[in-house]
């Protein structure tokens, strides 16, 4: 599948490009969490469509899905506004809150890469981070900002489905799009705006 390269979509009017798995999906579908996870999704994309923000949406997916126990797995970067969530969380639901820097692990121990070579450094976390919500059965995890990799390690690990609120790019002030939305960034891709 090549998806992003069609310039027809015919998929939105109902054409089925994969005929083979169609089958395997509905009963995937038909499973008890997905289909409720769907026709909550379904639900609040029909009824808030660009009416809400991803927070108040995230609220009221959890509200739906009647999830009492939010995590969030931060990168300490972003621990002013990992507090400003927990703390708007926190009026709905019980939150637990786990910093990447968990456990204090020296990067020494596993021969990690430092920023400053002259400085000792902790390592990031995620597995710890997961497992620690992981412990207090978290009902849905939210991501705030871990690094490239962190986050993959995180949802390896989280047993509770996870959701990102915000993804880490230091350069662009947390907003990768902005990689595809600069003519300049394109073009250091060598990729050149044909618009």
């Amino acid at each position: 599948m090549r998806c992003a390269r069609c310039n027809k979509k015919e998929c939105k009017n109902g054409k089925n490009c994969k005929e083979e798995i169609l089958d395997n999906i509905l009963e995937e579908y038909k499973k008890e969490e997905n289909l409720k996870i769907a026709k909550v999704s379904s639900f609040i994309e029909g009824n808030f469509y660009m009416k809400k923000t991803r927070l108040e949406e995230i609220i009221e997916f959890c509200k739906m899905m009647n999830y009492k126990k939010i995590g969030i797995a931060f990168c300490i970067g972003l621990e002013r506004e990992a507090k400003i969530l927990d703390e708007i969380l926190s009026k709905h639901f019980e939150v637990y809150s786990v910093c990447c820097k968990v456990c204090g692990i020296d990067k020494d121990k596993f021969e990690l890469t430092h920023i400053n070579k002259e400085q000792k450094e902790t390592m990031c976390n995620p597995i710890a981070q997961a497992l620690i919500l992981n412990e207090k059965k978290t009902d849905l995890n939210i991501i705030v900002g871990l690094c490239i990799g962190h986050d993959i390690l995180f949802q390896k690990y989280s047993k509770a489905p996870t959701t990102t609120f915000v993804v880490k790019d230091r350069i662009l002030a947390h907003n990768p799009l902005g990689a595809i939305y600069s003519k300049y960034y394109l073009n250091k891709f060598g990729v050149y705006d044909k618009d």
